[in-house]
C-alpha cells in the first residue's frame, strides 16, 4: 500500500514539478531581498544571488522534461529568443574582435558575457512558466500566487515606511553587499526590491493585470479581493515616488479600462461603462495622491516648475485648494503611531554619508532651492580620484576636493536627473550604436569613458537606447520583437470568447505598454526582479493562449495521448473541426 502511494505521489510530482517550481519562483523572486551570495566578478556591483541558483536548477529540470518529451516548448517567442541569443553572441564577438570596444582580457570579457547570460536567464522564466501550464486551473493558481505576492510586498513596504523594517538596496556598490538599512522620513519605499525604481516598475507590470482580472471576474468576493490588492499596490507605487512609473501606470490603467469597455455589446454600453469606470478609477488615484503622495507630488512639481506659465496657474489653484480642504498629509500623519528607530542600524542617508565621506545627495527629503538644479538638495563638492604614489612607493589613488560643483545650463534649467541622461548617458549609447550599427559596441560598454576602463555598474536610463547601443539594430529588432509578438498573441487572445483569456490579454497589454513607456527613462528590461517577473507573466499569458487558441500542428513538438479539456476548446464550427489539433501538455 505504501509503495503504491509513493508511486502515485512520484507520478503526480513528475507531472507537476515544473508548475511547483514556476509558482515558487514567481513568488520568491520579487519577495526575497537582493542579498548576495558571492561576487560574480571581483569589484562589480552585479552579484550572484539565491534566485540565480534556483533558476538554474529549475532550468535543468525543464531540460530533463524536454528530453523526456513531457513539455511543450516550441513557440514563436522561443525561436525569437533564440534569434536574440545568436545576435547577442555575435555582438560579444564583434565587441572583442571587430570594434574592440571590449578589451580581450578575462576581466572585461567576463563582464560582457555576464550581462549576455543575464538576458538569457530572464528569458528562461518565460520558457519554464509556459511549459508548466497544462490546465485552466493551473493558470488560476499562478495568478493567485501573483496576487498574494503583491499583497505581501505592499505589507512589507508599509512596515519599512512606518516601522523601520529592513531595507536591502543595490543603489550603489556598498549597498549591494547586503548592508541592512532603514528608511528616513521622506526616503522612497523600496520594499523587497533593490531600489524604488525596480519596485515601481514591477507594480507597473502587475497592477494592470489585477485591475483587468477584477473588472472581468464573475464572483463578487474575487472581484473585491483583486480590487483591494490593486489599490494597496497603488499606494505602494505612490510612496515609491517614481514619476516615470506612475505616469506609465496611468497609461496602462487607461488602456485596461478602454479595452474592457470595448468588450461591451453596444456603443452606449461601451461609452457608459468606460467613462464611469475611468472617472471612478482616476478619482481614486487622485485621492491616493492627495493623502499619501507628498514625495511624488514634489517630484511632479519639479516638472511643472520647468514651465513658468503653467506653474503660476497651478500654484494659484493649489493655494485655493488648501484654503478649502486643508493639508491632508498632516491629517494622515496624526493617525500614524510613533515608532522607535532600531538600535545599531543605519539609515539610508547615514549609509550614503559613509559611502561618500559625508557628501550626501538626498533623493527627495527637502524642497529644492533655486541656486542648484531642482532635484539637487545639498551642496555636493566635486570630488575626483587621482593616481598617486604612497610613502612606501606603491601606486594608489586619493580623493581630491576640486571645490564647488559646477552644473551645466541644462541641469539648472531641466534638473540634474534628466540632463545626466541628455548630456552623458544617452549620447554614449548612441556612440555605441555608431561603433557598429548592426551589432552595437557590446554588453556593458556604454558607461565607460575609455575602452580599458572597468566600470562597477551599468546604466543608460533608457532601455531602448541601451539595447541599440549594446547590440545594435539586430539586437533591438530581435529583443523588442519578442515583446511585440507576445502582444500580438495577447490581441489574438482578446478576441476569444473566454472570459479569463480576455482578462489576461487586457492586463498583459496594459502591463506591456506601461513597461515600454517606463523603459524610456529606466532600464527596466535589465532589472532582474522586473524582467524575470515580466517574462514569467508573459509565460502565463502565452501558456493559456496555447490552451484555447488553434495551435498549428507544426508547432507541437510531439503528439499527446490526451486532448485539451473540452471547456477550453472553441464552440465554433471551425474550432470543432480542428479540435483534434488541440493537445494536452501532459
Amino acid at each position: 500500500m505504501i509503495t503504491s502511494h509513493l508511486k502515485q505521489f512520484g507520478q503526480w510530482l513528475d507531472d507537476h514539478i515544473l508548475l511547483l517550481l514556476a509558482g515558487f519562483l514567481i513568488a520568491f523572486i520579487p519577495l526575497y531581498p537582493k542579498l548576495p551570495l558571492f561576487e560574480a566578478i571581483p569589484g562589480y556591483i552585479v552579484r550572484v544571488r539565491v534566485e540565480d541558483i534556483l533558476i538554474l536548477g529549475t532550468a535543468i529540470v525543464w531540460f530533463v522534461q524536454v528530453l523526456r518529451r513531457k513539455v511543450i516548448w516550441r513557440t514563436p517567442l522561443f525561436w525569437m529568443m533564440i534569434a536574440y541569443a545568436i545576435v547577442g553572441f555575435l555582438s560579444v564577438l564583434s565587441a572583442v574582435f571587430i570594434t574592440k570596444t571590449v578589451p580581450a582580457e578575462a576581466l572585461h570579457v567576463s563582464k560582457t558575457a555576464l550581462h549576455y547570460f543575464r538576458y538569457l536567464e530572464y528569458f528562461s522564466l518565460f520558457v519554464i512558466v509556459f511549459s508548466a501550464i497544462k490546465t485552466r486551473v493551473q493558470v488560476k493558481i499562478l495568478l493567485g500566487i501573483i496576487t498574494v505576492t503583491v499583497l505581501a510586498i505592499t505589507l512589507y513596504g508599509y512596515g519599512q515606511k512606518e516601522y523601520f523594517w529592513p531595507v536591502y538596496s543595490t543603489m550603489n556598490r556598498e549597498f549591494s553587499k547586503g548592508l541592512r538599512l532603514y528608511l528616513t522620513e521622506h526616503a522612497r519605499v523600496q520594499s523587497t526590491f533593490g531600489g524604488h525604481y525596480d519596485l515601481s516598475a514591477y507594480l507597473v507590470v502587475m497592477l494592470p493585470i489585477l485591475l483587468s482580472l477584477s473588472f472581468l471576474a464573475k464572483r463578487l468576493v474575487v472581484k473585491l479581493g483583486l480590487q483591494a490588492v490593486h489599490w494597496l499596490g497603488l499606494w505602494l507605487l505612490v510612496v515609491s515616488a517614481s514619476r516615470t512609473s506612475f505616469l506609465a501606470y496611468l497609461v496602462g490603467l487607461t488602456l485596461v479600462v478602454m479595452l474592457v469597455a470595448w468588450q461591451k455589446q453596444t456603443w452606449l454600453q461601451k461609452l457608459w461603462w468606460g467613462t464611469s469606470r475611468y472617472l471612478l478609477v482616476v478619482t481614486a488615484v487622485g485621492i491616493m495622491m492627495l493623502y499619501f503622495g507628498e514625495d511624488m507630488y514634489m517630484r511632479l512639481l519639479q516638472v511643472i516648475d520647468g514651465y513658468p506659465a503653467i506653474s503660476q496657474v497651478y500654484h494659484r489653484a493649489n493655494g485655493e485648494r488648501k484654503e478649502l480642504i486643508g493639508d491632508p498629509a498632516s491629517f494622515i500623519a496624526g493617525l500614524t503611531p510613533e515608532t522607535q528607530k532600531p538600535e545599531n542600524a543605519l539609515s539610508t542617508n547615514e549609509a550614503l554619508e559613509l559611502e561618500t565621506g559625508g557628501n550626501v545627495l538626498v533623493p527627495t527629503d527637502e524642497r529644492p532651492v533655486s541656486v542648484r538644479p531642482s532635484d539637487v538638495y545639498v551642496d555636493v563638492p566635486d570630488i575626483v580620484e587621482v593616481a598617486t604614489i604612497s610613502a612606501s612607493g606603491a601606486a594608489t589613488t586619493i580623493k581630491v576636493d576640486k571645490g564647488p560643483r559646477v552644473y551645466s545650463d541644462c541641469a539648472l534649467e531641466k534638473g540634474l536627473s534628466l540632463c545626466i541622461r541628455l548630456d552623458t548617458l544617452w549620447p554614449r549609447a548612441l556612440a555605441g550604436f555608431y561603433a557598429n550599427p548592426f551589432l552595437g559596441s557590446g554588453y556593458a560598454t556604454l558607461t565607460k569613458e575609455g575602452v580599458g576602463q572597468f566600470t562597477e555598474a551599468e546604466s543608460t536610463d533608457n532601455n531602448f537606447l541601451r539595447t541599440l547601443g549594446e547590440t545594435g539594430l539586430l539586437g533591438f529588432l530581435t529583443f523588442y520583437g519578442v515583446v511585440a509578438v507576445s502582444m500580438l498573441y495577447a490581441v489574438r487572445l482578446l478576441r476569444h470568447d473566454d472570459n479569463l483569456g480576455r482578462a489576461l490579454a487586457i492586463g498583459y497589454l496594459g502591463a506591456s505598454v506601461g513597461l515600454l513607456l517606463n523603459a524610456v527613462y529606466i532600464d527596466v528590461f535589465a532589472a532582474s526582479k522586473v524582467a524575470l517577473s515580466y517574462w514569467a507573466l508573459c509565460g502565463i499569458v502565452l501558456g493559456y493562449s496555447w490552451l484555447i487558441l488553434d495551435v498549428p500542428n507544426h508547432l507541437l513538438p510531439f503528439k499527446s495521448s490526451r486532448e485539451l479539456p473540452v471547456p477550453l476548446a472553441r464552440t465554433s464550427k471551425k474550432s470543432k473541426s480542428k479540435k483534434k489539433r488541440f493537445k494536452n501538455h501532459a
